[in-house]
């Protein structure tokens, strides 16, 4: 017991919740004014044309707020845990910068799948299923961003 409370007040793991706290705060500010201010609460319809092909497509305040509210935290979460959190990685950052794309790609889909299963499978409420939901990616991030993303080379060979 008195190991897993030593684990629990470690410096990384406390650096590791300051910095996602604060960039999910970040990304709440910037949800709330990108949709109450930007994009207005209207459909957004995007069209363009490739060549032959034309592309058209509705997309709904909510999700238009998170498409572009998303690649900023994306990129101010990288690089608040490749700074402040993991720091004693070596590997270049670009390959950094896709492993923590991908670990961020499993979050979004176990916190889709995850919602669907408790509150359509369980019947939960929604906000105790998010509740559960976060706590699950939460613990898939940080295991993943420790041991993946900022992990240190393991042979002179590999740069990238």
């Amino acid at each position: 017991m008195q190991k897993l409370l030593k684990i629990w007040h470690s410096e990384q793991i406390l650096r590791y919740a300051i910095c996602g706290g604060g960039n999910m705060v970040l990304d709440w500010i910037l949800y709330f004014l990108i949709y109450n201010f930007v994009v207005g609460h209207e459909i957004v319809n995007l069209s363009f044309e490739i060549g032959n092909w034309s592309f058209e497509q509705a997309i709904t305040p909510h999700i238009a707020a998170f498409c572009i509210v998303f690649p900023i935290t994306l990129l101010t979460g990288f690089l608040l845990q490749k700074y402040v959190t993991f720091t004693q990685s070596d590997l270049h950052g670009v390959r950094q910068l896709g492993r923590y794309t991908l670990i961020v790609a499993v979050n979004l889909a176990v916190n889709y799948f995850g919602l669907k299963l408790c509150v359509e499978t369980f019947g939960w409420y929604p906000t105790p299923s998010k509740m559960v939901v976060t706590i699950v990616t939460v613990v898939i991030s940080y295991l993943g961003q420790k041991y993946y993303t900022f992990t240190k080379r393991k042979n002179e060979k590999q740069k990238y």
